[in-house]
């Protein structure tokens, strides 16, 4: 937690690059103590985390980051500087995707996970023609629309009546009758539009439910059983988990429709080159398999 001014930032540097930077986040503190009065770290955390990630997938060495330290680096060199005062409005402005948190608010940090999931999901449905926004891409039939249908019908459920909060939404696809399967493909007769629009009008249902209830507020999940008994919070952590699985899914199911690929459409988060290189990539993963099926048979 890196507070600046009066102002507080979570600041995460993670993976190999972060051996670059945490030398030089470790001397905020003693810049701190001896000659910045308005510069102090509260906590540094070095977490373990999967390699190139940064809050909401900003790589350590990606041209913003390296830029937000060259930064910090004129603060070290030079208390008496306006240099502060220049990160604290980078960081203000969101620079490298830091943006301010709420000290010691799960629920905040929660639902900005969960939203970065959604977003996802929605970015990777975008700029299709009907058939291949529909198609199904595996044999047991995963499609695009048919997880964000999938995904409107459970964020009704779990942040619906679970909580005694009915959505008033029409899901004949819920029905004890209804055809298995349903909910995970949109018919002739459902247009995207509908489709994107459910979604959305899911997303506003639940986050007025987060907003009006406390983390431990419980609910009852009847499907669930024995075990239906829950809190907020664990709803929030069930949503984020099942929509970043299926988020995974879109990720797969789009690359092999069109290639397209990328964390967010302001950032694709691939170590790789350009086509060519992920060709070669490509080429030496399926020898290199060839040869360890050849071994080991």
């Amino acid at each position: 937690m890196l507070a600046i001014g009066g102002q507080r930032f979570d600041v995460v540097y993670t993976g190999k690059g972060a051996l670059c930077y945490l030398p030089d986040l470790d001397r905020w503190a003693l810049v701190q103590q001896q000659a910045v009065p308005e510069v102090s770290v509260d906590v540094l955390d070095r977490l373990p985390c999967p390699y190139g990630l940064v809050r909401y997938g900003v790589a350590p060495g990606h041209e913003k980051i390296k830029s937000l330290r060259n930064t910090l680096r004129a603060v070290l060199e030079h208390p008496g500087s306006t240099a502060a005062g220049k990160l604290t409005r980078r960081l203000s402005a969101g620079d490298a995707r830091l943006s301010p948190m709420k000290p010691n608010d799960p629920k905040d940090d929660l639902h900005r996970y969960l939203n970065a999931a959604r977003e996802a999901i929605i970015w990777k449905v975008d700029g299709l023609s009907e058939y291949d926004i529909r198609r199904p891409l595996t044999p047991t039939g995963t499609n695009l629309l048919g997880l964000v249908k999938h995904l409107a019908s459970v964020e009704l459920g779990y942040f619906g009546p679970t909580f005694g909060r009915p959505h008033n939404e029409s899901l004949p696809w819920d029905e004890e009758d209804a055809e298995p399967n349903s909910d995970m493909w949109a018919t002739t007769d459902e247009s995207r539009e509908d489709v994107l629009g459910l979604y959305h009008r899911a997303r506003t249902h639940a986050d007025a439910t987060i907003a009006a209830l406390p983390l431990d507020a419980m609910g009852h999940v009847p499907w669930w059983g024995d075990g239906g008994d829950v809190t907020l919070q664990r709803i929030m952590l069930h949503m984020t988990a099942e929509t970043n699985r299926h988020a995974g899914h879109v990720d797969i199911v789009r690359e092999l429709i069109d290639g397209k690929v990328g964390l967010r459409a302001d950032n694709t988060n691939m170590d790789g080159g350009d086509q060519a290189w992920y060709r070669d990539y490509w080429n030496r993963l399926e020898t290199s398999a060839k040869e360890a099926q050849a071994m080991r048979s």
